[in-house]
């Protein structure tokens, strides 16, 4: 299938919806609680209406998911869906650090086939189909061959790593923290790291995109468990995520491999209903 078409009105949307992005960044803006999903503010809500406004009129027959618009349950019968975080790291545009992302994916069949990872304040453009290959304002990404674990580097919080239920312990690694999921997997893919590890159920919209770069690029993105990922479900959401160059991603998965699946966390962790994130 030729997609060449959809990435760049998806390319087109991502720099609309990152252009309101970028004005509001630094700036006071109205905020809102989701609970244990985080802030929202008037900005997630208007770069949402940005994307859509393209992207929808575009392609009506194409299903849509977006983490700030109202599910709409004919998604489940299209081929091809669009699925869209406007503001992916909204608590990282809060705190004035420029680790926050438009993130649009597109998925035929549940899988990711291509994707667009924006982030307007570092001006980087991650785009990719897979099976063609995956960019960074055009110039060609690739996955880090790195196969040895011990000195890996790693996106994930330092502490994580070091915590002593890990059976057997991690190595030393390079841990280096990134707010948004979506610019975690875009950089992996540009082998600006050796991999990154989400445990915990992740949604479509924090990850699709960015699982079409890692593929794209030539790397490997599945469940803790080896699965591969499925997305536009009637629940949209993945067990965790392993992404990783070739080398590599099946030494993490054999690390993390008896973590326990996210439906089986006890029920008094924050974590069992949304993030656990490394």
């Amino acid at each position: 299938m030729d997609f060449a078409a959809d990435l760049s009105l998806m390319t087109q949307a991502a720099r609309a919806g990152g252009a309101l992005i970028r004005t509001a960044f630094g700036e006071s803006v109205e905020t809102w609680s989701k609970g244990a999903a985080g802030p929202v503010t008037a900005v997630d809500f208007a770069a949402n209406e940005a994307i859509e406004a393209i992207l929808r009129p575009a392609r009506p027959d194409y299903g849509w998911l977006s983490e700030e618009g109202p599910d709409d349950p004919t998604r489940l019968d299209r081929e091809r869906t669009f699925i869209v975080d406007p503001l992916d790291g909204t608590q990282a545009f809060l705190d004035h650090t420029p680790e926050c992302a438009v993130s649009i994916g597109l998925s035929v069949n549940g899988a990711a086939v291509a994707g667009v990872v924006y982030n307007p304040i570092t001006e980087e453009m991650f785009t990719g189909v897979v099976g063609e290959g995956a960019y960074c304002n055009g110039k060609p990404l690739r996955v880090s061959d790195r196969a040895v674990l011990e000195g890996a580097t790693l996106i994930g919080k330092e502490n994580w790593f070091r915590q002593a239920h890990w059976t057997p312990p991690w190595p030393p690694v390079n841990a280096v923290f990134k707010a948004s999921l979506a610019y975690r997997l875009a950089l992996v893919a540009a082998g600006r790291a050796d991999g990154s590890v989400f445990l915990g159920y992740k949604h479509d919209w924090d990850i699709a995109g960015g699982a079409a770069l890692v593929l794209a690029a030539g790397g490997v993105v599945s469940d803790p468990w080896r699965a591969a990922l499925s997305f536009n479900g009637a629940k949209p959401r993945n067990p965790g995520v392993i992404a990783a160059g070739p080398r590599l991603h099946p030494l993490l998965c054999d690390q993390v491999f008896s973590t326990p699946h996210p439906k089986d966390w006890a029920v008094n962790r924050k974590a069992a209903a949304e993030d656990d994130l490394p």
